[in-house]
């Protein structure tokens, strides 16, 4: 890891952040970095659709336009510069992009880091593709249809809906926002950005450690296999600047995988070379490609050292009983909603819940941008990474949830910091499950597909209550004083056995499943609500600094003095447009001083 980034900690203090290898700031995918990129981010030509009439009237063709917008912020936001929240089924963006001759003979990606819901696209007129899913990024390889040395065209048509059926986290399928939910974003929402590629080149690696036998997999997917020409993929392993392996693998097939031993004294005791929140250490990886003896592609990435397991009713992080201290993060800004407002503005929100005691987030209900995971990964943050729900079931919904879902998976799997996939809260999107076998049975395969790719982390079938399989027994609990906390988990047993109810009627376990000794962590609690005129929280609102620091200390002490739970997720970091029970305000003010509520969370 280099030193890199001057940047204000969380007290406002100029630090210096160590970074990987591969960092450049803004890169929107820090995973598999490549020098050569184009940002396509700022003004686009924009329009809304409502008839559904601009493909019939030849916009792929010729698109003017009757607005500007600044991508990636959706016409929802002040940012985007339009700021309307009536919702919009069909619009349409546009561009311009010049593409360097000297590109040519090279194969053209156009990345799409996030657009909610489906994006069709088309350059120079000529359609290319279409990807579904809100959350997951998807790139085409447009290099048929540009014209190299000259200016080209991009056109992209993105359909949304108010359909429940369709993965929507938070954002609101009726007129208004109600209750926790809120304004939708329709349209592109994450960076959209170019690089220019070798015919062949790497197009994605899996990279698995094994800690006990300190080792690391990797499995690469290779893109431009040739009849004829010899490719090979050398592999060079570093830690701390100082080479640990170097690899070198003769390519007669698309996927293939390498493992390495990782046993090496250069880089200082094995100990000092693991993951964790203490010491979040990380090895870089270069990845050289040559073709018949020429270099064709270079790529950088990093990976984590570091084991999550589960034994005897405790979470294991390197062997060793991890306890989470998290808070909820939903991840909303007042001006730009779900889209980060800048690199600075995530790495605020890190340094903020790392001053306040807390060691990771539960990032609810949205997938967020991938250089949030990078900087959890080089800043040592846990992260419980969750998909966003739909609200209705059908098969449809099945389908759609399904198909998403595994896209995230893959894409966020190398991600050290990410310790726990919850794929379903609060039974959203199977609102019958206590009894309904199919809906029993979709969380029960969901749980499975994601432990077939992902073996390695524990999975939370349904964040709540009303668990199938689960390999952590997770509740939420909005009680509001200690005392009362202590009386209703004082016997484990009424607990884990469904003889307690939440949230009114939901118990820990759908019909027909039973306790089978997990790991318990409230993952939802307190929620108090704390200056505010408006809007709501958990439970009756906070009348001064003295009482919501007492209540606030009064529930997590009860918490960690019930010696059968394993950790906690407090709601919530921000305030969330009309829902107020944050820490800090929706521009993160501080409500209390934060030095208070780390004494609190470190006891």
């Amino acid at each position: 890891m280099y030193s890199s980034l001057p940047h204000r900690d969380g007290k406002g203090e100029r630090e210096t952040i160590m970074t990987t290898k591969s960092y450049i700031k803004d890169y929107p995918r820090p995973q598999l970095v490549r020098d050569g990129w184009i940002s396509l981010n700022g003004e686009w030509r924009f329009g809304f659709d409502d008839a559904d009439e601009g493909e019939r009237l030849g916009w792929p063709q010729q698109f003017g336009g009757q607005l500007g917008i600044q991508v990636p912020f959706t016409y929802e936001t002040k940012a985007s510069g339009i700021g309307s929240e009536e919702h919009h089924a069909q619009v349409w963006y546009s561009r311009t992009v010049d593409i360097p001759a000297d590109a040519e003979g090279k194969r053209a990606l156009l990345h799409f880091q996030a657009v909610d819901y489906r994006a069709k696209l088309w350059v120079n007129g000529h359609y290319v593709g279409q990807h579904e899913g809100g959350y997951a990024a998807f790139k085409f390889d447009i290099t048929p249809w540009l014209a190299f040395g000259e200016e080209n065209t991009l056109t992209v048509k993105v359909e949304d809906s108010l359909d429940a059926t369709q993965p929507r986290g938070k954002q609101r399928w009726v007129q208004d926002s109600f209750e926790c939910f809120y304004v939708q974003t329709t349209g592109i929402w994450q960076t959209v950005w170019m690089e220019f590629v070798e015919p062949a080149h790497l197009a994605a690696v899996k990279t698995t450690p094994d800690l006990d036998a300190r080792t690391v997999r990797f499995e690469y997917e290779v893109a431009g296999l040739r009849a004829g020409s010899e490719l090979r993929l050398e592999t060079i392993v570093t830690l701390r600047g100082q080479t640990v392996k170097k690899a070198s693998l003769v390519l007669d097939r698309p996927r293939l995988q390498l493992e390495l031993d990782l046993v090496h004294e250069a880089s200082g005791p094995w100990m000092q070379s693991h993951w964790s929140p203490a010491h979040p250490s990380l090895y870089d990886v270069e990845f050289i490609l040559y073709e018949d003896g020429r270099e064709a592609d270079r790529t950088l990435s990093y990976f984590g050292m570091r084991k999550i397991s589960i034994e005897k009713g405790q979470v294991l992080l390197n062997n060793v009983p991890l306890y989470q201290r998290l808070v909820l993060d939903q991840g909303y800004w007042p001006d730009t909603h779900l889209t980060p407002p800048s690199e600075e503005a995530i790495l605020e929100d890190i340094g903020k819940l790392l001053e306040m005691g807390y060691n990771g987030v539960r990032k609810h209900m949205k997938v967020e941008d991938a250089r949030f995971l990078y900087w959890c990964d080089v800043k040592g943050v846990l992260v419980w990474s969750e998909m966003a729900a739909t609200f209705e079931f059908s098969d449809q919904a099945v389908e759609w949830f399904t198909r998403e879902w595994m896209e995230v998976v893959r894409q966020q799997y190398n991600h050290p910091s990410i310790v726990a996939w919850v794929p379903f809260n609060e039974s959203w999107g199977v609102p019958n499950i206590l009894k309904d076998e199919r809906q029993q049975k979709f969380t029960e395969a969901i749980y499975h597909l994601t432990k077939a790719f992902d073996p390695h982390r524990p999975v939370v079938a349904n964040d709540g209550w009303e668990h199938t399989v689960s390999d952590i027994l997770t509740l939420h609990d909005y009680v509001e004083r200690g005392e009362e906390f202590l009386r209703r988990y004082a016997a484990k047993d009424d607990i884990v056995g469904n003889g307690i109810s939440f949230n009114k009627s939901k118990y820990a376990f759908a019909d027909g499943y039973a306790y089978r000794g997990q790991p318990v962590i409230v993952s939802e609690f307190g929620g108090i609500a704390f200056r505010s005129e408006k809007g709501w929280g958990y439970g009756s609102q906070a009348g001064s600094e003295e009482s919501f620091l007492e209540r606030f200390r009064s529930i997590h002490e009860a918490i960690r003095a019930t010696d059968y739970i394993v950790g906690y997720c407090y709601t919530q970091i921000t305030d969330v447009q009309q829902e107020v029970n944050g820490l800090l305000t929706e521009d993160r003010r501080p409500k209390v001083p934060l030095e208070k509520i780390r004494e609190i969370n470190l006891g």
